[in-house]
């Protein structure tokens, strides 16, 4: 488990000079949302493998190590492995290829398992490396700041909201590295997570969440004394270090992104057979 929890990589910033790290956070953001949705567009063999193509060009033109990435679906095999599963039992369909009792297993259930993974690892992977990997907390702050401003005319605090998701953004790796060194501690004073059934694990697991749960809340006190001291008090009033300001990357990776999902759609109703 503690070497699980060392190979999440979610909400870690990689600093880099890539055309993805130099693109606007607001541009990002959006551009995000296309792909998510282009991911959900795909229905065929050839949009799933203009995806593939896409998502790979997409870690190579970040900078990012493949390695990052790869070792980042360590933590999440069991889900991806758990919902390719459900839909192998589940999803009925004409084509049997095979039957034990009241097991049957036809070809539209794998299929569908298959583009069922490679949308969860390219949502993963695509998702990562825009909003986390290539963007950092402050950068973020301002994208999500400045998408959410018309809110503002309705008195939503727009700016708060953005502080605090990207706080929360910013911690998952301290408190995942907090929690391997708990689990670390309690290890080497004989404690033992691995053995014994679903109840007694999860009875093991109570001496780590009590000092996780006291450690997060003294890190949230810490971090709101240090804001007071420095006389934070929102966004009223407050200047930026830096100003955004959309460039003609910004419009060509829109541009980018938006003749991918024409080409998912266009490619969906093209037939191999």
């Amino acid at each position: 488990m503690a070497v699980l929890l060392r190979d999440i990589t979610l909400g870690q910033f990689f600093p880099g000079n890539s055309l993805l790290h130099k693109t606007d956070p607001r541009y990002k953001i959006i551009i995000a949302m296309v792909y998510i949705v282009s991911l959900f567009l795909a229905k065929g063999v050839l949009s799933y493998a203009l995806v593939l193509v896409f998502t790979f060009a997409m870690i190579i033109f970040s900078g990012i190590p493949l390695r990052i990435v790869v070792r980042g679906f360590k933590a999440l095999m069991f889900i991806i492995a758990f919902t390719a599963i459900l839909n192998i039992f589940w999803t009925k369909g004409e084509n049997l290829i095979f039957e034990y009792k009241f097991i049957k297993i036809y070809a539209e259930g794998v299929t569908y398992a298959v583009f069922m993974i490679l949308r969860l690892l390219c949502l993963l992977t695509g998702s990562s490396v825009l909003i986390s990997y290539t963007t950092s907390p402050i950068a973020l702050t301002y994208g999500i700041e400045k998408l959410l401003a018309p809110l503002n005319l309705i008195k939503v605090p727009v700016h708060e909201f953005s502080m605090m998701m990207t706080i929360a953004l910013r911690f998952i790796p301290t408190l995942i590295e907090e929690t391997d060194k708990i689990m670390s501690a309690q290890k080497a004073r004989g404690a033992d997570f691995t053995s014994g059934g679903i109840i007694k694990r999860a009875k093991a697991l109570i001496p780590i969440l009590i000092p996780l749960f006291v450690s997060a809340f003294r890190r949230a006190d810490e971090l709101a004394v240090a804001m007071e001291c420095r006389c934070y008090n929102g966004g009223k009033g407050r200047s930026k270090m830096t100003k955004l300001k959309t460039k003609p990357l910004d419009i060509i990776m829109l541009l980018v992104f938006s003749a991918f999902t024409a080409g998912i759609i266009l490619l969906n109703g093209i037939t191999l057979f």
